[in-house]
């Protein structure tokens, strides 16, 4: 992700020479996907390869005009990622850019310094990595396992910027930008005291990132090994779930063979029942710490606007707060009982 982030310099309404005449250094994107994916992207997502630059070009006209000071990357690869997440639908593409900045700047304990080596302790404890093997319809499997974060260590947030930068990374491809990520989550071991860290304001900002906020097609959440204590903490989670993504959910509690049928052995490691070998995680530890200067540089083009943040946006606000902290109060009895 790169390029400049200046809507004074970006194209010129429709009749005028091409934009690569008023941007000549603007990176010239090349599809890199199969034929097999091309197709794909044609059926699920609405994307026309003769069209896919018309348009790039109509929602970078659309960022310029509405959002003049969003100080976001204007590259083709770059907006391409929205335009996918959101089926080519130009109105729902520039949306979720904009809630994309929007939740960068609403949150600064996980946006500030936000970089690989910053989350170092988080990747070595293991609380987040990616399978090393693609699923059978060619999708990243990113795992979770809460009972590798010690709370006095680190602060939840830790986490979330963990598993952030895990998708922007994982984003980067276009291959996981048509055919999405699967999630598995093990809940061994999580308490009553982890369980209370995730209230519903700190859910509230997640799923919204995730659903809203993040140009990534989510297209499976596998939670495995979950203890009784997660009938509360879903119940703090679901009411922020549009029932398309809350479909998606699979609770297999401890049934190995239920997981199998969502996440074939073959590509799990032996924790789960699989034939991949011991779960590794410094594989991906070491890619993603690989990427400092990448992802220095990508972030460096997503400019805070001198006038203040966009408007329209997802970001809540104190009343969101007062209602988060209203949630938490009544759903703290059912953290209780469940446990």
């Amino acid at each position: 992700m790169s390029g400049d982030s200046d809507c004074t310099r970006t194209s010129p309404s429709a009749g005028s020479p091409s934009d690569n005449e008023f941007l000549p250094d603007r990176p010239k994107y090349v599809c890199s996907l199969s034929p097999d994916l091309i197709t794909k992207a044609r059926e699920e997502l609405q994307e026309k390869p003769e069209w896919r630059l018309r348009d790039v070009q109509a929602l970078r006209d659309m960022v310029c005009k509405d959002y003049p000071s969003l100080g976001t990357c204007l590259d083709d690869a770059f907006l391409l990622r929205f335009l996918r997440a959101r089926k080519f639908d130009y109105d729902r593409a520039l949306q979720l850019l904009v809630n994309y900045h929007t939740c960068r700047r609403s949150w600064p304990e996980v946006f500030n310094n936000l970089k690989p080596s910053a989350i170092k302790p988080v990747l070595e404890s293991g609380f987040v990595t990616v399978l090393p093997r693609l699923d059978p319809e060619g999708r990243h499997v990113v795992c979770i396992r809460p009972d590798r974060w010690t709370p006095s260590n680190y602060p939840i947030t830790e986490n979330i910027r963990a598993i952030y930068l895990t998708l922007e990374k994982l984003i980067q491809s276009e291959e996981t930008q048509v055919n999405g990520i699967v999630i598995l989550a093990d809940y061994k071991g999580v308490s009553l005291s982890k369980a209370s860290h995730f209230g519903p304001f700190v859910a509230k900002k997640v799923i919204g990132i995730l659903q809203d906020g993040f140009p990534i097609r989510i297209k499976a959440v596998n939670i495995i090994n979950e203890p009784r204590i997660f009938k509360g903490i879903f119940a703090i989670i679901k009411p922020f779930l549009k029932e398309k993504i809350a479909n998606r959910f699979f609770l297999h509690g401890c049934d190995l063979n239920s997981l199998h049928q969502n996440i074939p052995p073959v590509i799990l490691p032996e924790e789960y029942g699989g034939s991949s070998g011991k779960l590794d995680i410094s594989a991906w530890n070491e890619l993603l710490l690989a990427s400092e200067e990448d992802f220095l540089h990508d972030f460096s083009q997503l400019v805070v606007p001198c006038d203040g943040s966009p408007h329209d946006m997802l970001v809540s606000g104190d009343a969101d707060e007062k209602q988060c902290d209203d949630s938490l109060r009544g759903m703290k009895p059912q953290l209780y009982y469940c446990y």
